[in-house]
């Protein structure tokens, strides 16, 4: 097993391993479940119970991409999570757990939490 198969094995077990406890502490509430790539940022809120998105983001949007230098930085997170919260406001929501997934709660994950909770998302 080469060492990138067994990187990507590891962090499949701890995003599901994550992903699991955060659904039995959820109690009905919406999920804000965030991904990251090396150039991107994604943000959803997730209804599990009747398996449906609310809302979503990304730093691809049209109205973000002319103001952001680049996707992949704290700023461009900030304005996702400033984004997603206002979508999940008008959709209704106003509370929901936050998933993470497998990455660490740092840096760019960390920054578009913070823009969520100060645009009005608690969890």
């Amino acid at each position: 097993m080469s060492i990138k198969t067994r990187l990507n094995a590891l962090n499949e077990r701890r995003k599901e391993r994550n992903r699991t406890r955060i659904r039995a502490a959820a109690h009905g509430r919406a999920r804000l479940s965030v991904h990251r790539s090396s150039r991107y940022i994604y943000a959803q809120v997730i209804d599990d119970a009747n398996g449906v998105t609310l809302a979503s983001a990304s730093s691809l949007e049209p109205g973000l991409r002319g103001s952001l230098k680049t996707g992949a930085d704290t700023k461009a997170a900030s304005e996702v999570g400033k984004l997603i919260a206002e979508r999940a406001k008008a959709a209704g929501v106003t509370e929901v757990i936050f998933d993470r997934g497998a990455y660490l709660f740092h840096g760019r994950i960390k920054a578009l939490a913070d823009a969520a909770r100060e645009a009005g998302l608690s969890f």
